[in-house]
C-alpha cells in the first residue's frame, strides 16, 4: 500500500471541542502554591511547611554570607565607621522590607505607590522579607487572604448577576399611587 491509501484508511480523529466558557470567576494562583488554596486540597499543608522550611533556610544562609562578608570588612581594616554603617544599612533595609512584603500580603499596592521605587531597598533587605514570608506560611499561605477576599467577591458578584429574574419586568403593572 501506498502512503496515500494507508491515510484513507485511518479514520479521522473528532474535531477538538472549544472549551467551555467557565462558570464563573477563576481564582487567582499564588505563587508555589497554585490554586490549592480555594480548597486547601493538593498538598497545600505540605506546601507551605515546605515554603516556611524553605524561607528560613535561606534567610540563615543569607544572614552567614553577611556575616562572612562583615568578617572580611573586619580583616580588611576599614575601620569602625564603615563597618557600623553596612550592618546599619542592612538592618534598616531588612526591616523596611519586612514591613513593606508583610504589608504585600494583606492589601494591592496603588499604581501610583512608591513600590517601584523600594526594589532595590527591599533586593538589600531580602532577608526580611524571607522572614515574613517564613511567618507567613505559619498562618497562610502568603497572600491567600487577600486573594480570597477578592475570590469570594468575584464569586458573589457572578452570582448576583447570574440570578434570574422573575417574570417580564416590561409586562409589570405600574405601582399604585397613594
Amino acid at each position: 500500500m501506498s502512503d496515500d491509501d494507508q491515510r484513507d484508511q485511518i479514520p479521522a480523529e473528532p474535531a477538538a471541542q472549544a472549551p467551555a466558557a467557565p462558570a464563573g470567576p477563576e481564582p487567582e494562583p499564588i505563587r508555589f502554591f497554585g490554586t490549592t488554596w480555594v480548597n486547601h486540597d493538593g498538598g497545600y499543608a505540605l506546601r507551605r511547611a515546605a515554603m516556611a522550611a524553605g524561607s528560613l533556610v535561606t534567610a540563615v544562609a543569607a544572614a552567614v554570607l553577611l556575616r562572612l562578608s562583615y568578617e572580611g570588612l573586619e580583616i580588611g581594616n576599614v575601620g569602625p565607621f564603615l563597618s557600623i554603617s553596612v550592618v546599619v544599612l542592612f538592618a534598616i533595609a531588612s526591616s523596611i522590607a519586612f514591613v513593606k512584603t508583610w504589608d504585600s500580603f494583606s492589601r494591592r499596592p496603588a499604581p501610583s505607590s512608591d513600590e517601584a521605587a523600594l526594589k532595590g531597598l527591599k533586593t538589600i533587605g531580602f532577608i526580611g522579607s524571607l522572614i515574613a514570608y517564613f511567618l507567613r506560611c505559619f498562618f497562610e499561605a502568603p497572600g491567600e487572604k487577600l486573594r480570597r477576599a477578592e475570590y469570594e467577591r468575584a464569586t458573589a458578584e457572578f452570582a448576583r448577576r447570574r440570578s434570574t429574574r422573575t417574570g417580564n419586568p416590561a409586562a409589570r403593572r405600574p405601582k399604585r399611587k397613594k
